[in-house]
């Protein structure tokens, strides 16, 4: 409240009181109008003074370093500053009422005219008036300057809680990230890991999308001419970094337990079709292989089993190296060249059965010629004992059937 209504106030009833009383002299009302004028000046004055000192007050105010200080900062500034706007508008109230009155003689007849001392009143009470209007003008501009800091203040303090409880996370979810270093050593244990992958990928779309959100809320910021833009844009630069590098790792990851799942898969198939083979070698019987109809047959069943290394995409050593040798780990490769060696002793196992087939069909289709004694000698009677050719004796060691590998 303003310290000197309670003298304003009797004053101005006064002035009410002399201008309904004709028979009060006019210095009495000269008088008390004066001190009304005089009590309406120091209102001014006292209105003024209380505003450059809480104009003084907010502007040596430190800005609080958290968001419940700022929040209890702006709300009591904001509580000052309702106060005095309210005295303010009493102070404008009460010059107002001081002018009505003494113009009140020219309102109540139109042929009344103010005399000089009314007039000079008139415009002293105006030019107060006016230094009223005009301090509430300058001290509305301050405060929106400073109300605006208060607030932009306040946007930054959450921007930087926020910013904290975001960053902490995506730290957490790096940090996780950077433990899936394990690329599998078996088609299940890779699957396992995809999936413990994909996992990971799920539980970081919050604290990512968060983080691109604040980073938009940053900009925001910076459009709107924030006045901490250097400390918020390093922010949204680090908050969109982190999250292209948590991008950047999960496909890197995703590629390497690809090629690993590829990789294994490619073991597991060479094995099996090594398995196979030899189980196919070993099925194959001597006896059945001795008639030519036997070897073709056996060897229709090694080439048709061959061709299934096609199916099985199955790669020689060198190409298999140049495709995953990023990812050869020193047990990996350990596997691999046990898987590839086994590859090559059972293509080699078929190279050689192959051979051994192919002699005997062509032993078997060869013909006999038969020998015509020399007609110069005569024919003997051989001994049961010789009886045996020695075309017949070679031929059953031609057809002696290779040894099984």
């Amino acid at each position: 409240m303003l310290s000197d209504e309670d003298s304003f106030i009797p004053s101005v009833l006064a002035l009410f009181a002399l201008a309904a009383r004709k028979t009060k002299s006019e210095e009495i009302k000269r008088y008390h109008c004066n001190q009304a004028i005089e009590n309406f000046a120091m209102t001014v004055k006292t209105t003024a003074q209380m505003l450059q000192t809480f104009g003084t007050d907010l502007a040596e105010t430190e800005l609080p370093n958290d968001v419940q200080c700022t929040e209890e900062l702006l709300a009591s500034h904001m509580e000052q500053h309702n106060k005095l706007k309210d005295e303010l508008k009493l102070a404008v109230k009460q010059g107002a009422t001081l002018l009505t009155c003494i113009r009140e003689p020219v309102t109540r007849s139109a042929t009344s005219k103010l005399s000089p001392d009314e007039l000079e009143n008139v415009a002293t009470v105006e030019r107060l008036l006016a230094q009223l209007d005009e301090t509430e003008r300058a001290f509305d501009q301050f405060w929106s300057k400073h109300h605006l800091k208060l607030e932009q203040c306040l946007q930054l303090r959450h921007f930087e809680q926020d910013f904290r409880e975001v960053k902490l996370a995506l730290d957490n979810l790096m940090e996780t990230q950077a433990g899936f270093t394990d690329i599998g050593d078996s088609v299940s244990r890779v699957e396992c890991l995809l999936r413990e992958r994909k996992q990971l990928e799920e539980k970081g779309q919050e604290p990512l999308e968060k983080a691109q959100s604040l980073a938009v809320h940053g900009d925001q910021l910076i459009q709107n001419n924030h006045y901490a833009i250097d400390s918020i844009r390093p922010k949204c630069v680090e908050l969109r970094r982190i999250c292209d590098d948590f991008a950047n790792e999960t496909k890197k990851q995703y590629d390497i337990l690809g090629k690993s799942l590829e990789l294994h898969k490619q073991l597991d198939k060479a094995s099996q079709w090594c398995e196979a083979g030899i189980y196919l070698l070993a099925s194959q019987a001597v006896d059945k292989c001795q008639t030519q109809e036997g070897a073709e047959t056996a060897l229709c069943d090694i080439e048709r089993f061959l061709e299934t290394a096609k199916d099985h995409q199955l790669l020689n050593a060198k190409e298999f190296y140049n495709q995953f040798d990023m990812i050869l780990t020193p047990e990996i490769k350990s596997n691999a060249q046990r898987v590839l060696q086994k590859l090559e002793d059972v293509q080699e196992m078929f190279d050689k059965r192959q051979v051994s087939l192919k002699k005997l069909a062509a032993k078997q289709t060869r013909p006999v010629q038969p020998v015509a004694p020399h007609p110069e000698s005569s024919p003997k009677r051989a001994s049961p004992k010789s009886t045996r050719p020695a075309t017949l004796g070679r031929l059953q060691r031609d057809v002696t059937f290779a040894p099984y590998f």
